[in-house]
């Protein structure tokens, strides 16, 4: 048996908090975009990077690596699950105003299609199906180039303003 190592560096993001509480949810993302700001390490931790942001849309990328393997030899279900909750929460933070913040009610996944290292790199895609005062109902797709789904998640969101 083969032994690896994996090693990687982050930045707290709590070291930015105050100076995030004046920006817009839209403004936040482009500064960590332009890395001005540090991403959540948990992105650094499964190897998935924020690549593009606008109003109501934040795409991450997925490499999958064998390092995300559960025991069959396939992306663990968790790191999925963190890619498109991390997506649906960052597209609604870009619609918020500065000092306005949310949290995940509940999150529900469709795994779709097998992912393995061998898969080609993947990307989200989020749709805000409703937003309300309090509440934001929203979808997020783990796809291809190519447009085919991997997997698929719905949640709720709470806003708090």
């Amino acid at each position: 048996m083969s032994k690896n190592t994996r090693t990687y560096t982050w930045e707290a993001p709590t070291a930015v908090l105050e100076e995030a509480k004046n920006l817009t949810g839209y403004e936040i993302l482009v500064r960590v975009l332009e890395g001005t700001l540090p991403q959540a390490p948990t992105l650094d931790t499964i190897g998935s990077t924020l690549r593009t942001v606008e109003k109501g849309q934040a795409v991450f990328e997925l490499q999958p690596s064998v390092f995300l393997y559960n025991l069959i030899g396939t992306i663990h279900g968790g790191v999925i699950s963190t890619v498109l909750d991390t997506a649906i929460g960052c597209s609604l933070l870009t619609t918020l105003a500065a000092g306005e913040s949310f949290t995940s009610l509940d999150l529900k996944v469709n795994f779709l299609k097998k992912i393995t290292k061998d898969s080609p790199v993947l990307h989200t895609h989020t749709t805000i199906i409703h937003q309300g005062r309090t509440t934001a109902y929203m979808e997020s797709r783990l796809l291809d180039q190519a447009g085919t789904v991997y997997a698929h998640a719905v949640s709720t969101c709470m806003i708090f303003r």
